[in-house]
């Protein structure tokens, strides 16, 4: 069996004083789930950049101080996808403005903790939120 290709994503984890940004998406992979904003790099673009490329296009916001938290292997079989992706998730400040959901955002805007506890999030979403919130006070999320 030939190795599955990996293409090189990122998504951005914008933090606004105890909330973050999340988009519902509108495609797969994980279509459906709130997760950061983000998707696909580029030819020639570094991953910061592809990140704030991303977040631009999906929320209309712009974030500074992108630092990279982690690498997530998603493993596209799952949902039928023929490529693995080769995630890097972003944490940045928030910068000003309004999130307004375009490209494949159904919807984008801020979160807390105690909010994203009921939501149907995508893989390590919550984990990344409490890394860059602080722990939830008994938010109720159930770990499996």
């Amino acid at each position: 069996m030939e190795p599955r290709k990996i293409i090189p994503a990122v998504s951005v984890a914008v933090v606004r004083g105890k909330t973050v940004l999340l988009v519902k998406r509108a495609r797969a992979p994980s279509q459906g789930l709130y997760a950061y904003p983000g998707g696909k790099v580029e030819p020639g673009e570094t991953l910061a950049q592809a990140a704030a490329r991303e977040l631009k296009e999906e929320t209309g916001l712009e974030a500074g101080d992108y630092r990279p938290l982690r690498d997530i292997h998603i493993d596209g079989s799952v949902e039928n996808h023929a490529v693995d992706y080769l995630l890097t998730v972003f944490g940045a400040d928030y910068a000003g403005g309004e999130p307004v959901a375009s490209d494949d955002a159904e919807t984008a805007a801020f979160y807390s903790l105690a909010e994203m506890a009921a939501m149907p999030l995508a893989g390590d979403v919550f984990e990344v939120a409490e890394e860059l919130l602080g722990p939830a006070q008994d938010n109720g999320r159930q770990l499996s």
